[in-house]
């Protein structure tokens, strides 16, 4: 591997990333974002189609986007109405660019108000499934029935197309499910097809992309690699990086897209903060051992996070307090790394939409990430998030193209603030042992049944509650356990595994018998949403 001695000039790099960039994107789909919570999920889709997605601002200037020469035009759904006064809006002049454009709820209804229809608050509001009937299948609808089952989720709707616009379908209590504009390429459709209850959705989509956009899906995961290390090495330059490791999947790839981009120039720090799992250090010093021939930096700071987290029982307060715990320690530990100027960072989209920085849209906040924002300030590096735009099956699918090993790239997600948000309640070594001991049989059964690929994530809660039990003849009030066990291809969505009886009864009887403390266990039956998968 050749490692540049001296970092490009900025006209160099700059050109470096244009040239990768075009030769990435080729054939780009542009999602203007009017924060829905799942705008990413419409790039995930159209990008199993092969073809390159990017989700963008929803203000962006249609020079701006010209710049960017997409095939088509997609707008996300929003929490909004289009008709208030400070409703996000498009710049109108992208319908006159000639690129087909595709509205999807907010977004259809952003069409026809733009385009001299009418909006307004719907008599009867739809949330969830509904089936839709098609008038006309040309385009978007091309090779579906009749009637297809959609997922809906909205509280306006089209009152009037106007002139310029044909309707497509109907539901029961919407006149108006998907349109066309009778002279531009541009389309609606009141419904979600991004989501996995429309179980037509990614044949919708791929009639837009591939039909409408007129496509053929040339993009692939191995291309997104290929780019992403030319751009990292062009970044870099001759200068050090500075990984935060915590042996899961998002940093192993993060480090292993770094180590073939930079070679030695990394030096990976492990944050040992006492909210790990059952021997969960010493699996991950020897998986970096095998894998990576670059430093590791290990930092004991078990007491630190227990003591900070002492009396806390609030979720957010736990997150921020372990957020600046983590910062103190890995600033401590950087400032031993010589000649670091850049941190790298396994961010991922659902860790930035869910902490409502996405694109600086207007997507809510759900949850704090310590690994988005705050710690690059604190340094003084620039943040390098090679994974940023990146579902966990496309990062489980980068890291086999980079040759990291089945055990680590399948291995199950693992929150950055720990078991301290599976530790319901306030958060000690006594309780966390509990809570390890059982977390170690949920996933050693999950394993032995031979369901841990099959399972999205599995693990076990210590409730903040304790029950009246018996054993041995004996009346016991103890600790209460949770089972948590989800399927999911992109974790914006979940739903909860159907183990079998016989797997959940060893699990339950393994734990009490064999963790002190605990006389109860129960499974948690929650999909997302309206639950989320980790418990805080």
């Amino acid at each position: 591997m050749s490692i540049p001695r001296e970092a490009p000039a900025p006209k160099q790099r700059l050109t470096e990333q244009r040239l990768t960039e075009q030769r990435l994107t080729d054939e780009r789909v542009v999602v203007l974002d009017f924060g829905s919570q799942y705008a990413q999920l419409i790039a995930r889709r159209v990008r199993e189609q092969n073809v390159y997605c990017q989700i963008v601002r929803h203000d962006l200037p249609a020079e701006r986007l010209a710049e960017l020469q997409p095939k088509g035009i997609i707008l996300s759904g929003g929490p909004s109405s289009v008709y208030e006064p400070n409703a996000p809006k498009c710049d109108p002049k992208i319908f006159e660019l000639g690129i087909p454009v595709l509205g999807i709820c907010y977004g259809m209804q952003l069409v026809v108000e733009a385009l001299g229809g009418k909006v307004q608050h719907a008599t009867h509001r739809e949330y969830g499934r509904a089936t839709v009937r098609i008038s006309n299948h040309e385009g978007l609808f091309d090779g579906l029935a009749d009637e297809t089952d959609v997922w809906m989720s909205h509280g306006d709707q089209v009152a009037e197309v106007g002139e310029a616009f044909e309707p497509l379908a109907e539901t029961d209590t919407c006149p108006v499910a998907a349109i066309r504009h009778r002279q531009l390429a541009v389309y609606g459709m009141q419904f979600h097809p991004e989501v996995t209850h429309t179980p037509l959705g990614s044949q919708i989509l791929h009639n837009f992309v591939m039909t409408v956009c007129g496509c053929t899906g040339t993009w692939h995961l191995g291309d997104f690699a290929e780019a992403a290390i030319e751009q990292i090495r062009a970044q870099v330059g001759d200068r050090r990086v500075i990984c935060g490791l915590s042996g899961g999947v998002d940093s192993s790839v993060t480090a292993a897209l770094l180590y073939k981009a930079i070679g030695p120039q990394l030096a990976c720090i492990l944050i040992d903060n006492g909210l790990l799992r059952k021997d969960e250090q010493a699996a991950v010093i020897s998986e970096f051992s095998n894998h990576f021939k670059t430093e590791l930096h290990v930092v004991d700071a078990r007491e630190r996070f227990l003591d900070t987290l002492a009396g806390i029982t609030e979720p957010q307060e736990k997150r921020r307090r372990i957020g600046y715990a983590f910062i103190d320690c890995f600033k401590a530990e950087a400032e031993k790394i010589q000649d670091a100027h850049f941190l790298a960072q396994g961010t991922l989209y659902p860790d930035v939409i869910e902490s409502g920085a996405a694109k600086d849209g207007p997507a809510a906040t759900i949850k704090l990430h310590h690994n988005v924002g705050g710690l690059p300030e604190q340094l003084g590096f620039e943040l390098i998030e090679p994974l940023r735009d990146l579902f966990k099956d496309e990062v489980r699918r980068l890291g086999a193209e980079l040759g990291l090993p089945e055990t680590l790239v399948w291995r199950h997600p693992f929150p950055g603030p720990g078991l301290a948000v599976r530790c319901l309640g306030e958060v000690t070594e006594s309780r966390l042992e509990v809570l390890r001991e059982a977390d170690a049989i949920v996933v050693n059964e999950i394993k032995a049944a031979g369901l841990y690929r099959q399972t999205s994530q599995s693990f076990a809660v210590l409730l903040p509650v304790e029950s009246v039990g018996v054993m041995g003849d004996a009346r016991t009030y103890e600790n209460a356990i949770a089972i948590r066990s989800v399927n999911t291809d992109d974790f914006m969505t979940a739903d909860w595994s159907r183990l079998p009886y016989d797997l959940l009864a060893r699990m339950s009887t393994r734990i009490i018998n064999e963790v002190k403390g605990v006389n109860r266990v129960c499974y948690d039956i929650s999909s997302k949403p309206p639950a989320t998968i980790e418990w805080e």
